[in-house]
């Protein structure tokens, strides 16, 4: 019985800072600046302690620029801004689909 009370007292310890952090990443407010603004260091340094599907954790994406072979154009967003892209994105092809599909019909 000796032995197990350290154990135990050893393991809540280890797990206290955890439970901490996610309390702290929970309360986290969104970024200051915009994400794209952000340097890489700057993004790193704030999703630390961040799950990667917090809703402000902040992703990078790199897309290729038109007219150019090589450069490369880095867009970040948190997860929000992304869902509302993606979201607005579906919506602007359903809207071309069902305009498309409508002039398809009215041709008869």
């Amino acid at each position: 019985m000796t032995r197990f009370f350290p154990a135990l007292i050893a393991a809540c310890l280890i797990a206290s800072p955890a439970a901490a952090d996610e309390g702290a990443a929970i309360d986290r407010a969104p970024p200051t600046q915009p994400p794209s603004a952000m340097t890489p260091t700057e993004i790193k340094a704030y999703n630390e302690g961040l799950a990667q599907t917090h809703p402000f954790y902040i992703k990078c994406r790199k897309t290729l620029e038109i007219g150019s072979l090589v450069k490369k154009n880095r867009v970040c967003h948190t997860n929000q801004q992304w869902k509302v892209v993606s979201e607005k994105g579906n919506q602007n092809a359903r809207d071309t689909a069902e305009a498309m599909t409508s002039k398809a019909g009215n041709s008869n």
